[in-house]
């Protein structure tokens, strides 16, 4: 076993807490890699998969857990997740609380998963990624403001974007023209639930060999919290501002560079989304009684 913890997130007791739990479960000396950020966990990560890790303990939040992921993708390693972060999307898809004792549990005597996983840009990602809106929201909710005020992060962001102006974009899914127009926001999903608890693929499955695809024409105020009434209610689909599809290979190209985001981690600009599914790329560790 090895664990790769971002040493400034919190959780219960801590690392401290951690430790002990695992001794007790008969885990002594594993090992134990600490980063002050999110991005020095991949090197980690891959070096556990090199010293033979067959199970990796991830302590962290979304970015913490996205960049581990990206690291392990298609090894034999599987990964179980301490939720240490303010949103903590693929643990919250999973049935993993937010709750020290539990997750450890999980990690030990869990049941082991294969999902897909997308890969886009370069980058492996577990629930969802976007650009315009999403990636907006996502890059205005800091850490340290997420630090302050956890959740309702998320909702001062998205005030603050409901206005921003659409940017024209094509959308091709699996080599077929599907969107052509403007758009406000597009999102890509392997699981139906985002950053923030918000349902935005209707029966999305992530191990179903594909991703999902959605673009909101949604402008102003009044249009987006009709979108994401009809979101929050699970009807997505029937918002006259969302279109869905679904396919294994998605691009996008945009008029002009907008901001993107991969798995709650924003990741600046980009003129271009060129993203795959990857079947049965990642191993995690859910519940016992996970029958999903």
């Amino acid at each position: 076993m090895a664990v790769v913890a971002h040493r400034k997130k919190s959780l219960a007791g801590g690392l401290g807490e951690l430790r002990e739990r695992l001794a007790a479960e008969g885990v002594r000396d594993p090992l134990w890699f600490e980063v002050n950020k999110s991005r020095k966990a991949v090197k980690k990560a891959r070096r556990a998969v090199k010293e033979g890790a067959e199970l990796i303990v991830v302590w962290g939040g979304d970015g913490m857990v996205q960049r581990c992921v990206d690291a392990v993708a298609g090894s034999a390693a599987t990964i179980a997740i301490m939720p240490a972060g303010t949103a903590n999307a693929l643990a919250g898809n999973l049935g993993i609380p937010r709750d020290l004792a539990a997750a450890v549990q999980i990690a030990v005597h869990g049941r082991t998963r294969r999902l897909d996983l997308g890969k886009l840009n370069g980058e492996h990602f577990a629930v969802m990624a976007g650009a315009g809106f999403d990636g907006a929201l996502i890059g205005d909710a800091g850490r340290k403001l997420k630090g302050r005020i956890g959740r309702l992060a998320y909702v001062l962001s998205a005030v603050r974007h409901v206005r921003d102006d659409p940017t024209p974009v094509t959308i091709r899914v699996d080599g077929t023209t599907w969107f052509t127009g403007d758009a406000t926001c597009v999102l890509l999903g392997n699981f139906g639930t985002m950053t923030g608890d918000i349902d935005a693929f209707d029966g999305a499955q992530p191990d179903d060999g594909c991703l999902e695809v959605g673009v909101s024409t949604a402008r102003g105020a009044f249009q987006w919290a009709r979108t994401l009434g009809r979101m929050a209610a699970g009807r997505s689909e029937k918002s006259p501002f969302v279109r869905t599809a679904r396919g294994r290979k998605i691009e996008a190209r945009f008029d002009e560079p907008i901001l993107y985001e991969l798995d709650g981690g924003a990741r600046g600009t980009t003129a271009r989304l060129k993203a795959r599914v990857v079947p049965g790329g990642l191993s995690v560790r859910v519940p016992a009684a996970d029958s999903a």
